[in-house]
């Protein structure tokens, strides 16, 4: 065991530039990183330049340096698909060959919806994809009047229930998105995740969500590094969605994050923690707050305030510490839609008592699960490439 503790931090949606198949996805031309610099005439990012990014760009304002002090490469999806589920699991050492079924375009099927209807005693208004907040101003004093569920999806693999916590009551909700969960198991529609969204606030403009949200995942159809971890007697501690990802397996111990400031204020806190094995934080506000909502602008300002964050985790690491830095796919904020792009993701592993320099290209997000399990000595994915011997 070369490193006691290794932090894995995925900067959510932060994709570096089309992968080869990128066309199939209706992604060519896609950067995320790229456009974002180009766009707002140039970002700053110098702790993770110190770490090797600008060598993966160009992306405008971050320096190529010779002096570098983490190790940087970009990485391939092999799994097929672009959303959150299939970046995560691919990580921990999954191949997912068919991609999560997504209703974007269409909305939910009205069988479906009849059923979770007659099951519940309630409406249903909404069926689009559409940001969580909108959606609720938009239908929230409907809400308020009929008890109607709102129902929405995104760019995900996901059906979100949203629901007032004191109109509806939040048993209700959870039961009726337990219900949706059960009933989306089955392969017409084989959606990753049901999500109870619960808000409160008396009308338009006063309308919030709260901090009781509650995810429905599938579970990982195999076992992964995390469940290799946990089973070895390794920590395996959770941050932001993980637990919800991963649907709890492999787990031993987790905390949400309401947003990424928490989640890095939590994440570098958890340097002070006394444990053997993998911290897992997941930055979700890249992806849903500015990728999805096409805002270069804040997408920018979001990463500027985590590379300062960075440099705080870099300096609190012990010297038996590593830390990763990756993403799970790609959400180019300048590209047409909304939905995720088919994008090579960075990754960037830094410690203390490493050089430092270029690794060879990872053709496998697995690569990363692959290393973790080289380092603890659990079984490794079949599918992912250990780095472990080339950090020196």
């Amino acid at each position: 065991m070369r490193f006691k503790r290794i932090f894995l931090i995925v900067i959510d949606s932060v994709g570096i530039g089309a992968m080869p198949d990128a066309a199939a996805y209706g992604d060519e031309g896609a950067n995320t990183l790229g456009h974002i610099a180009e766009v707002s005439g140039g970002i700053e990012l110098p702790t993770m330049a110190q770490l090797g990014l600008g060598h993966l760009g160009p992306f405008k304002g971050v320096p190529i340096l010779n002096d570098v002090k983490g190790f940087y490469t970009k990485m391939a999806e092999k799994s097929v698909g672009k959303d959150t589920m299939t970046g995560h699991w691919e990580l921990m050492g999954l191949y997912v060959d068919r991609p999560f079924k997504t209703f974007t375009d269409t909305g939910f099927p009205k069988s479906l919806l009849d059923a979770i209807s007659k099951k519940t005693g309630r409406g249903i208004v909404g069926n689009i994809a559409a940001s969580g907040t909108e959606i609720i101003e938009q239908y929230g004093e409907h809400h308020l009047e009929t008890g109607d569920w709102i129902v929405y999806t995104s760019a995900d693999s996901v059906l979100q229930i949203a629901a007032h916590e004191e109109k509806v009551g939040l048993a209700a909700l959870y039961d009726a998105c337990a219900y949706a969960r059960k009933l989306t198991l089955a392969d017409e529609y084989k959606l990753g995740r049901v999500i109870a969204r619960p808000f409160v606030g008396t009308g338009k403009g006063a309308f919030s969500r709260t901090s009781n949200r509650r995810d429905y995942a599938l579970k990982p159809f195999e076992k992964t590094v995390l469940d290799h971890l946990s089973a070895g007697g390794f920590d395996v501690h959770a941050f932001g969605k993980i637990r919800d990802i991963f649907d709890g397996e492999g787990i031993t111990w987790s905390k949400k994050q309401p947003d990424n400031d928490a989640g890095m204020q939590h994440f570098t806190a958890h340097v002070k923690v006394d444990f053997t094995g993998l911290a897992f934080l997941n930055l979700v506000d890249f992806d849903a707050l500015y990728g999805h909502r096409r805002d270069p602008a804040g997408y920018k300002k979001a990463l500027e305030t985590f590379d300062v964050q960075l440099s705080s985790l870099c300096a609190a690491l012990k010297d038996d510490d590593l830390l990763m830095i990756t993403a799970d796919h790609g959400n180019d904020p300048t590209h047409h839609g909304t939905d995720h792009t088919r994008e090579y993701v960075p990754l960037l592993v830094y410690g203390k008592q490493l050089s430092g320099g270029p690794l060879p290209m990872r053709q496998s997000f697995a690569d990363v699960g692959a290393t973790i399990a080289d380092n603890f000595g659990v079984t490794a994915p079949v599918h992912g490439l250990t780095f472990l011997d080339l950090l020196r």
